[in-house]
């Protein structure tokens, strides 16, 4: 059984960053992990996702400014959101399962962490 607590989600100006962590209880190592997020009257968007001994993917929408990473010591997954705008705004969940899933169809979900970005 894994269990997921995100933090560092928060309000800030357009530009700002944030940075989003997941602490991972339970076996995660080469797991597929991911930060999915839902805004209001939005289908959920996979955002960033990293698989294995550290590849990654971002979605177009955040590619340049979001970047996901992992330290497998302290089994905490990261998300680095720079250059932040309004339409980031949102829920962001971390999620995990053993191999990636087809869609966002993770095994395990976090509770979630806002984020608002104002302009």
């Amino acid at each position: 059984q894994v269990q997921l607590v995100e933090s560092g989600g928060g309000s800030v100006q357009a530009g700002g960053s944030l940075r989003l962590s997941c602490v991972a209880s339970g076996y995660t190592f080469r797991y597929c992990m991911a930060w999915v997020r839902q805004a209001p009257g939005k289908e959920r968007e996979k955002v960033a996702v990293i698989v294995g001994l550290g590849s990654t993917g971002v979605a177009g929408s955040v590619k340049g400014r979001f970047t996901i990473s992992k330290d497998n010591a302290k089994n905490t997954l990261y998300l680095q959101m720079n250059s932040l705008k309004p339409e980031d705004t949102g829920m962001y969940y971390c999620a995990a399962s053993p191999s990636c899933p087809g869609g966002d169809d993770f095994r395990y979900w976090g509770q979630g962490t806002q984020v608002t970005v104002s302009s």
